[in-house]
């Protein structure tokens, strides 16, 4: 069987970009970026259309198909990687204390998050529950703080689809306005 490695090499890279777009515009479409993902969409099919006409033009060769498969787990490994340093939306951080709810939530405050704080009655007790929105950008840089404050925190995260008022809505305004103004005038500027 003769390898042709020029097509083979170009129906992989074309399905990773392919498929990497397709991830990337399905994660632009559920976290309501509608104005990105159309463009996103379009450069997405013409990718495809080629990729598929080299395959099919040349089916004969079933290591093209391979190479298609192959390039098609890349390309949705390639997607969430960049998904992933992009950290679009947001994340609410539900952490339950034992003790000291109080002062994690004010120490968290300081650091300039927006908590909201409950009493709860869990198995071995009274506890503390904190609700914190952050940006995903930032995600992990909480999870490490409230780690360095209270290492026997219970933390669990969720990305909210639907942001409506209160501490964070004030923030986003101001933070936009900012930015456009003087992008160092915040200290949350970098998120946005």
């Amino acid at each position: 069987m003769d390898l042709n490695w020029g097509i083979l090499i170009a129906i992989f890279f074309i399905n990773v970009v392919y498929v990497t777009l397709s991830t990337l515009r399905l994660m632009l479409t559920m976290k309501g970026y509608q104005s990105v993902a159309p463009f996103v969409a379009m450069i997405e099919i013409a990718t495809y259309v080629v990729g598929l006409g080299l395959v099919l033009d040349n089916l004969d060769n079933v290591f093209n198909v391979i190479v298609y498969s192959v390039g098609f787990g890349a390309g949705i490994y390639t997607g969430m990687l960049i998904e992933d340093k992009l950290a679009l939306g947001h994340t609410l951080v539900t952490t339950i204390l034992p003790e000291n709810g109080w002062d994690v939530a004010e120490e968290l405050r300081g650091k300039g998050y927006g908590v909201t704080i409950t009493q709860a009655y869990g198995r071995e007790g009274n506890r503390f529950v904190l609700e914190i929105l952050t940006t995903r950008s930032n995600e992990r840089a909480l999870y490490r703080l409230i780690q360095e404050i209270e290492p026997r925190a219970f933390v669990v995260s969720y990305e909210p689809k639907y942001i409506n008022g209160g501490f964070w809505t004030k923030r986003l305004k101001y933070n936009r306005r900012a930015v456009k103004e003087n992008p160092k005038a915040s200290p949350f500027a970098e998120d946005y």
